[in-house]
């Protein structure tokens, strides 16, 4: 049983994973630590800011997971459009098993259809759970690149990466936004000063924002067919493109049949933001012990450049520059 203060009680009788969660206990409280967005506490963990929970959750990927080639692996920074990455890689793999008017997304959140990786390798104290989920395995991360083990990054690896990021100035509003929802009613609200703050030093969940966007990016340069690298920018600019772009890349194109029938144009209606915010399941606001986030939380405008009803032009300037600063010279920014 861990009984770590870290970490909510786990019932195991896995000696690998007691092992693990014994290393973790002893490694989280020498760890640098920082106050977190709500009441958490973030630890830098081999250079990202993460809490205690993630950190295991990497421990037992690193240690116990056994990936397939058919696995997919959605990623992404927290804030980026993990919910509608969620929902359009599910419909692509799926899209010959549902009927778009009864689709499993209009009665059940992404997060319910493509589980957490990091959260779901604790489930049972083992890796039976994750064993049992039938291929293709799709599992959504907010895990760094380098964080994953060689057996899952390298190129004898087949297993694979779809990575969406978005402009960081969209991503501080909307992780302000989502922090002050998490935060209890008896605490005072985080200012958007005191997360710019953060953010800027690199303190938020998985952060330093730009060396995960760093990590992605690199990896879809040096192996295109293991890692693709998207921009919410794009998707938002592109749907249809970026739909065809996600499926060639997982080795399901659409057929002329299917695109005579309109299927891409479909999902991308099923899936857009304004779609899923309007289901009746993604507007409940009912939280869960295990999760303390409704489905309404994930949805708040879904828009491109809504940092501009909020940050300052000293603040714009500052972010700016740290963004050509740490991503000057590689072959990508966000302009």
């Amino acid at each position: 049983m861990e009984t770590s203060k870290f970490f909510p009680i786990v019932e195991t009788q896995d000696e690998g994973y007691q092992k693990t969660f014994k290393n973790c206990a002893e490694l989280v409280p020498t760890l640098p630590r920082s106050k977190g967005w709500w009441l958490d506490e973030l630890f830098q963990y081999q250079g990202f800011w993460m809490s205690s929970f993630p950190i295991r959750g990497s421990m037992l990927i690193n240690d116990h997971f056994k990936p397939r080639p058919t696995d997919i692996i959605v990623a992404t920074s927290p804030k980026c459009g993990t919910t509608w990455l969620r929902a359009l890689i599910f419909s692509i793999i799926n899209r010959a098993s549902f009927d778009f008017n009864d689709h499993p997304l209009r009665k059940l959140n992404p997060q319910e259809l493509v589980l957490l990786f990091e959260g779901h390798i604790h489930k049972d104290g083992s890796t039976s759970f994750l064993d049992e989920l039938p291929s293709p395995r799709l599992l959504s991360t907010h895990i760094p690149y380098s964080l994953f083990p060689k057996r899952m990054t390298d190129d004898t690896s087949a297993c694979r990466f779809v990575y969406i990021c978005r402009d960081p100035k969209d991503v501080l509003v909307s992780k302000w936004h989502f922090s002050n929802k998490l935060r209890p009613k008896e605490v005072p609200p985080l200012s958007l000063e005191e997360a710019f703050d953060l953010f800027c030093k690199g303190v938020s969940h998985y952060g330093p924002f730009w060396d995960h966007v760093l990590g992605y990016w690199k990896a879809s340069v040096e192996s295109p067919k293991k890692v693709l690298f998207l921009t919410y920018e794009d998707v938002k600019k592109e749907p249809l493109g970026c739909v065809r772009k996600v499926a060639e890349f997982l080795g399901v194109p659409f057929s002329p049949e299917e695109e005579n029938k309109n299927t891409v144009e479909e999902i991308v209606k099923l899936c857009s933001f304004e779609s899923l915010s309007n289901l009746d399941v993604n507007k409940s606001v009912a939280k869960r012990s295990e999760r303390p986030v409704s489905n309404s939380d994930f949805f708040r405008k879904g828009e491109v450049g809504d940092w501009v009803n909020h940050l300052s032009p000293e603040m714009v300037e500052k972010m700016n520059q740290i963004t050509e600063q740490k991503l000057q010279g590689i072959g990508f920014n966000f302009h």
